[in-house]
């Protein structure tokens, strides 16, 4: 592996970089990272444009930088430990043993959906999805309530996107997303029916944090029928369930 004059590894250098974010500095500029790591700024930027091209790293509007979805993904494929993980998946379990259909926990990445979990149900209605797995948002039902509780900034973006088309009732101009995450975001919830697969509809709905942030959806995938809207009342007390799990779980604040 590469070195560099005093010794360290690139890699070592990188882990550095990632490891200069935490709960108490989750946004930094590259004089930030600089400062943090005790690199030269001209190395630190040349490792933050590594790893934001390996989606370690992301940038926001303000091109400050925070930890990348990539990097998220790899770590839950291996060892799943995150408390919104650990407080969601029992509520998970106990919503698909009750409804019998696929349950999903996701967060938006940029202008597509990644699922964090994904609990299937046997002999269920089909569904694309998995975990670890993307979807675009504009196609998604819990793509819809994370973009109606998105930065205006990121909703732009998303609006703005190439809109892929996967069935006849797919939205697929700007106007039509805007108007949907608009709908969404007035209903609390959001039902598309059948935008991925024809007999499939996805139910979604916010997942806040204990101070009431959005963040994450919380999913049903079910069969496109009559009968999908009465779904939203439970899978919202799935969420205030899960909500309650986390405040429970969070440490007291200093």
């Amino acid at each position: 592996m590469p070195r560099t004059p005093t010794g360290e590894s690139v890699l070592a250098r990188g882990a550095r970089v990632v490891e200069a974010f935490d709960a108490a500095h989750p946004v930094l500029s590259v004089t930030e990272i600089a400062q943090r790591t005790g690199l030269h700024i001209a190395t630190a930027s040349r490792l933050v444009e590594e790893l934001v091209k390996l989606g370690w790293l992301a940038r926001d509007p303000q091109r400050r930088l925070r930890l990348g979805m990539r990097l998220w993904e790899v770590a839950t494929r291996a060892a799943p430990t995150l408390s919104l993980r650990e407080a969601a998946l029992p509520v998970m379990e106990d919503l698909r043993k009750v409804m019998g259909h696929h349950v999903q926990l996701a967060v938006l990445d940029g202008e597509e959906v990644l699922f964090l979990e994904r609990l299937e149900a046997p002999g269920a209605v089909i569904n694309y999805s998995r975990t670890a797995g993307r979807l675009p948002a504009h196609a998604s039902s819990s793509g819809l309530v994370l973009l109606a509780h998105a930065t205006p900034e990121v909703r732009e973006r998303a609006v703005s996107a190439r809109l892929e088309r996967f069935t006849e009732a797919t939205i697929t101009s700007a106007e039509g997303l805007r108007r949907a995450i608009a709908e969404a975001r007035r209903q609390g919830f959001a039902l598309l029916r059948g935008h991925v697969h024809e007999d499939a509809a996805g139910i979604a709905v916010p997942l806040r944090d204990p101070d009431g942030t959005v963040v994450a959806a919380l999913s049903l995938i079910v069969p496109n029928d009559d009968v999908a809207l009465a779904r939203v009342p439970l899978l919202q007390a799935a969420a205030l369930t899960i909500t309650r799990a986390m405040r429970t779980a969070a440490p007291p604040s200093s």
